[in-house]
């Protein structure tokens, strides 16, 4: 394939201060001590990747990483509250009460010998320590937007890809051969849809071309990685608009297969699919919590409804039972591609075991299930099902009413005692047979 990437050259442009809009207002006061102290020592330290990037756009950024000429050994000779963590980069890690900055130093190209590097069969990356200058360091980065770096000397942006006028046309361009370099790292891909989805970047022409020939490598990342990239992916505010990035590159169905299958024919279920969504960003916008527990349930349902019929139909069971065995086999088959922790998968159980519970709404049993642990997540769940046509939505109306209900009112809404005036049934005694005469 031709390279059609960004290589720039080997001298950055340097921008003024006086050329761009980063502030050190909008750098955290624990990364200006970092990269104070670096360059009071007489190390280089720059600013780096997103943190410059979301400068730019007037985005207050969040997250600040730091490169250096520094070795790992050398910032924490530096800094006390630094710890070194790290075995296919070796980093720099400075805290400072709950924020941590990362410390990257420089890395230059894995052509020696000698070098503390390695990579698979396929190219990826699996050891990348090897040490070098902030020239060498560039052309390791994946996107010409977040190859920027602010120097604290003199408050100047080296660029050397034009990743600052990318970032200005909202582009999103790899640096060197596409080809290559998601062969290096089939996260990448990931990678490019999240910044879309985030930034509202469009993905170059040259990019899109080469993730069409390679999203099958996503099988060869380990599966835990895929789950950190899962949670960047969904939990940050974007999730609907990258859910669809994800399917229109072919990319969602390698992180979910079965899913994937059922959401082609069954647009009810794409529907239930953007609702979760579309609510998960909503509570991210609002400052809520959420949890992977809830969007991963949504994502398993159908492929687990199936196979809990299926389940049913082979033996005697209840509907929950059915559904708690077949989501433990899904869960067991997703594993492959993305690695779920058991504090997560065994709440989703649970919260999709309980959905054939709400459609019974008379008696003790039925009322119980408010003071379930997992009632409040399977009845978002049920209510977003009855909002695009899935449950019924007089079931849905019962469960939203009676949790506002005085003790009284829910237990006549369950039909737990006589309406006033109305006479309670007694009993029938059950006739006892006189013994037989032997």
């Amino acid at each position: 394939m031709k390279n059609t990437g960004k290589t720039g050259s080997k001298a950055p442009k340097v921008i003024s201060r006086a050329g761009h809009n980063v502030s050190r207002d909008e750098i955290s006061k624990a990364a200006l001590k970092v990269l104070y102290r670096l360059h009071k020592a007489g190390y280089q330290a720059f600013l780096v990747g997103g943190g410059v990037r979301d400068a730019i756009l007037d985005l207050h950024p969040k997250d600040f990483d730091i490169a250096t000429d520094a070795t790992p050994e050398e910032v924490r000779s530096l800094f006390s509250n630094c710890r070194l963590i790290g075995r296919r980069f070796r980093l720099a890690h400075v805290r400072f009460g709950r924020e941590i900055i990362e410390v990257a130093t420089f890395r230059a190209a894995a052509n020696h010998k000698d070098d503390d590097s390695a990579h698979d069969t396929e190219g990826r990356i699996i050891r990348d320590n090897v040490y070098g200058t902030i020239d060498e360091d560039v052309w390791r980065r994946d996107f010409t937007c977040n190859a920027l770096y602010y120097n604290i000397a003199d408050f100047s942006i080296w660029d050397y890809t034009d990743g600052f006028a990318d970032v200005k046309k909202k582009r999103l361009v790899l640096i060197g051969d596409p080809s290559q370099r998601l062969r290096e790292d089939p996260v990448r891909m990931l990678r490019a849809v999240r910044f879309a989805g985030k930034l509202g970047f469009t993905i170059d022409k040259s990019v899109v071309e080469a993730m069409r020939g390679h999203t099958s490598l996503l099988t060869n990342v380990p599966a835990a990685r895929l789950f950190d990239e899962f949670l960047k992916l969904f939990q940050s505010g974007f999730a609907e608009v990258t859910f669809d990035l994800l399917r229109e590159h072919k990319l969602f169905g390698e992180l979910f297969p079965a899913t994937d299958e059922e959401l082609s024919k069954d647009e009810k279920y794409l529907a239930f699919a953007h609702a979760a969504l579309k609510n998960s960003d909503k509570r991210v916008a609002e400052g809520k919590s959420v949890t992977p527990m809830f969007l991963l349930g949504v994502f398993l349902w159908v492929p687990i409804k199936k196979l809990a019929e299926i389940r049913r139909a082979e033996e005697k069971m209840s509907e929950s039972q059915s559904l708690s065995l077949a989501a433990y086999e899904i869960v067991s088959q997703q594993q492959r591609r993305i690695s779920i922790p058991k504090r997560f998968t065994v709440p989703m159980r649970e919260m999709l075991s309980l959905q054939p519970r709400f459609e019974h709404r008379r008696g003790k049993r039925a009322m119980n299930l408010l003071e379930h642990r997992r009632f409040r997540a399977a009845y978002d769940f049920m209510l977003l099902q009855s909002e695009v046509g899935q449950a019924d939505p007089e079931i849905a109306k019962f469960w939203t009413d009676v949790q506002t209900q005085s003790p009284e009112e829910r237990a006549m809404s369950f039909q737990m005692q006589s309406k006033p005036g109305q006479k309670r049934r007694p009993r029938r005694r059950r006739r006892r047979k006189p013994p037989q005469e032997s």
